[in-house]
């Protein structure tokens, strides 16, 4: 009857009955409470990524079978140079005093003049010059020499030569070209007078032609059996070419398009290039690259996200280039708008995460586009290398290595130092104002505090470069009681207008200054204190707090 109340019966009999229906509608209630607690973590859960821990957990990560997972992160990324070994024994013999054989003039015989320019071609010359390149800097090895060549004036020469440092941590040559005042007395007898600063021989500078490289082939006189990065030579960062129409149309191509990676902090932005970056390589295809960035608010002057940016202000394009085929996407639909239509060039779109390359591996088009949406997380380009993709794409860190024009002011820093100090990485900024996750860490960072620590760990008198976050750094006036400070603030003449960095990437940017922003600093700062020969982290060494907060040090060592 209509209005009638539902009344339920409680007799004996009923009692099984509905207590079968209470417990099922319970069940039922706790089924949808699961259901939506699992999707809202499914949706904000990024599992970690040990690839952006310390050092000591890399060879774990690099090993194993999953590296397909992400966590954002705001250190300075890792990239392909920082997973080399620096194997003395693999690097090979440097040269030492007694590989420099020399003569003087009485011993050869040559006739004595003392009037004219100094002859830097003279064999003597070369080896008085390498004798006291090896005997003025004690602290590093020296590889190769180039021939010393006339300097400024007629008692000037110059010459460069390749070397590493003795205690060197991270695998990679470096190059140094400088200025050499000579003497010579009235019986011709020669030596060294001074040696000039860092790379201020440029005549002894090897230039390269900046020829565009074409796609798909190696350069000419490509030192294949040289597999560390050289910093200090000059780059070439010339984009590549397709050599004409019937290479264009033989080749395949992978573009991905659009997507929610973009002004990301810099570590997602890596990861997911790699992803696209395996997926080409997977499918022996053509990656087609947007060289702008989008710079992430984090490291900018203006706290804006700033697009516009140069992938090859932050990485070598050189060696990407030449280890991998990719192509500018300017470049690419360019010459796509010309012969697509004539040559019947056909496309495969692909909008579905969820389609995994290996379902590509027979797709005969000559392009592959992936058209990401713009729904966030599942429009992250890293989330195609997921699933069952992560035993099967595997990023090639080897082919992204950091730019090495920001490495040429690593290496000048640590010259200016003589590659004879120790470092302290201190993290403080918002960190130490969070009291609730990192309880310690001001009080631990105080100068006070870190004269204590310091004390048993870096010895007296030292240099010590302090690589930090904390923008006052005479905030550790006190440390100078002890040691002789040094931050990357004092070495800004290496980036200014009248730098050889500055006047580089101006040129790479059509005419307009770039800035060195912050990312730039922090790379820099980072990779200076690596190579310390005593190296001090904050979260290892100054203070019992944990990286990422309260009880997450056992997650961040497991």
């Amino acid at each position: 009857m209509l209005g009638r109340s539902r009344n339920y019966n409680f007799r004996p009999e009923n009692l099984g009955q509905n207590a079968l229906a209470l417990i099922g509608n319970l069940c039922f209630a706790f089924f949808v409470v699961g259901v939506l607690v699992f999707t809202i973590i499914a949706a904000t859960y990024q599992p970690e990524d040990p690839l952006f821990h310390p050092s000591t957990k890399i060879t774990t990560f690099l090993t194993s079978n999953s590296n397909a997972t992400f966590k954002s992160d705001n250190d300075v990324v890792k990239t392909g140079e920082d997973f080399m070994p620096a194997n003395q024994t693999e690097i090979g013999k440097f040269l030492e005093i007694a590989d420099v054989a020399g003569e003087n003039a009485e011993e050869a015989g040559t006739t004595c003049k003392t009037d004219g320019p100094i002859d830097c071609r003279d064999p003597e010359v070369f080896h008085m010059l390498m004798k006291a390149t090896i005997e003025h800097f004690m602290d590093i090895h020296f590889y190769r020499f180039g021939k010393a060549v006339a300097g400024s004036n007629d008692t000037t020469c110059d010459m460069a030569w390749r070397f590493r440092p003795k205690e060197g941590k991270t695998a990679a040559f470096y190059k140094d070209y400088r200025r050499f005042v000579i003497s010579r007395s009235d019986n011709c007898t020669m030596s060294v007078v001074s040696i000039g600063d860092y790379h201020s021989g440029v005549n002894a500078r090897k230039k390269k032609r900046k020829l565009r490289p074409v796609l798909g082939k190696a350069p000419e006189n490509q030192d294949l059996g040289m597999a560390l990065p050289v910093v200090g030579e000059t780059v070439n960062d010339a984009l590549p070419l397709v050599e004409s129409e019937n290479s264009f149309h033989q080749g395949k191509y992978l573009v991905y398009m659009g997507g929610g990676d973009r002004c990301k902090n810099m570590n997602q932005y890596l990861w997911s290039f790699l992803c696209a970056l395996g997926e080409a390589q997977y499918l022996n295809r053509t990656l087609v690259m947007d060289l702008t960035l989008c710079l992430n608010s984090m490291y900018t002057s203006s706290g804006q996200d700033e697009e516009g940016k140069d992938f090859r202000f932050y990485f070598d394009f050189e060696h990407l280039s030449e280890s991998s085929t990719v192509l500018d996407k300017d470049q690419f639909w360019s010459d796509w708008k010309k012969w697509q239509k004539k040559d019947r060039l056909s496309l495969h779109l692909v909008e579905d995460i969820k389609v995994t390359p290996m379902k590509l591996s027979e797709v005969k088009d000559t392009l592959i586009m992936r058209k990401f949406g713009n729904v966030e997380p599942d429009n992250y380009w890293y989330r195609v290398c997921e699933g069952e993709t992560e035993s099967v794409v595997q990023r090639p860190w080897h082919l992204v290595w950091k730019s090495r024009r920001l490495m040429d002011i690593v290496s000048a820093v640590a010259t200016k130092l003589n590659w004879d100090y120790d470092s302290a990485h201190i993290e403080r900024g918002e960190k130490a104002r969070n009291k609730e996750l990192w309880p310690n860490l001001e009080t631990d960072t105080s100068p006070n505090s870190l004269l204590t620590t310091l004390a048993d760990k870096i010895e007296d008198g030292r240099h010590l470069y302090i690589a930090t976050n904390e923008p006052d750094t005479s905030f550790f006036d006190p440390l100078k009681d002890k040691y002789t400070t040094h931050f990357l603030n004092e070495y800004k003449e290496l980036w200014n207008e009248n730098s050889e960095w500055y006047i580089e990437t101006m040129k790479l940017n059509k005419g307009i200054p770039v800035d060195f922003d912050g990312y730039m600093k922090a790379s820099v700062d980072t990779e200076v204190f690596l190579r310390g020969k005593k190296q001090i982290e904050t979260f290892n060494d100054l203070t019992n707090d944990c990286k990422d907060g309260v009880n997450t040090c056992n997650a961040a060592a497991s």
